[in-house]
């Protein structure tokens, strides 16, 4: 296994739930069906709040060298994305979204599950970004949506760092199983909270095939 062939293959297995993470249904269910620019970018920054904190944590613990400092600047590229979209939002004391995939990414103990985590991550906030893009496009909103091509061309390079680190973290078979495992919990955590937020919204979301 490579950082290549993990990526391609992660895609590869999670492509439904993605491509519905990263449509106008998901922002929609993010947003408590207010579809509106305040609310996306609310529902925006509540999720780059939780990364920020997340991360911030994972760095301060992080015994490998690599592994902390990417932490630590995903955080700090977090702190700055969560104030491109709204400054003000606690997602702790907001009536925002709860983004309960970031309870499992708390949760991450070892660097590969956390390198994996990552990823997964990484690329679920790159999806829903694309997204956010093209609601300002909509919008009739340049300058918003300029400000959120920077985000998602962010996400976009921090997602080579992050394969550039399980490259680094992952040493046989085993540590490859372990990253797999958290990044795709991260996918199915993220997802089921997509279709348990549309069903109680009266919205049927599509079964993944």
């Amino acid at each position: 296994m490579d950082a290549a062939t993990f990526s391609d293959e992660f895609r590869d297995d999670n492509e439904t739930p993605l491509s519905r993470l990263g449509s106008s249904k998901s922002l929609y269910a993010l947003t408590g069906g207010e579809m509106d620019a305040d609310a996306v970018r609310a529902a925006v920054a509540a999720e780059f709040a939780l990364a920020g904190r997340t991360f911030e944590a994972w760095s301060a613990g992080e015994a490998n060298g690599d592994a902390a400092a990417l932490f630590g600047d995903v955080a700090e590229d977090a702190r700055g994305h969560r104030d491109v979209a709204d400054a003000g939002v606690d997602p702790e004391a907001d009536d925002v979204h709860d983004y309960p995939e970031y309870d499992l990414l708390d949760d991450l103990d070892e660097t590969v599950e956390r390198a994996g985590g990552l990823y997964a991550r990484l690329v679920v906030t790159h999806t829903r970004a694309e997204q956010t893009v093209g609601f300002f496009v909509g919008d009739a909103d340049p300058a918003s949506s300029n400000d959120f091509r920077g985000v998602r061309d962010d996400l976009s390079e921090r997602l080579d760092d992050a394969l550039d680190l399980l490259a680094t973290v992952c040493d046989g078979d085993d540590d490859w199983t372990a990253a797999r495992e958290a990044a795709d919990a991260v996918v199915e955590a993220a997802y089921d909270d997509y279709v348990t937020t549309l069903e109680s919204m009266g919205v049927k979301p599509k079964n993944v095939c």
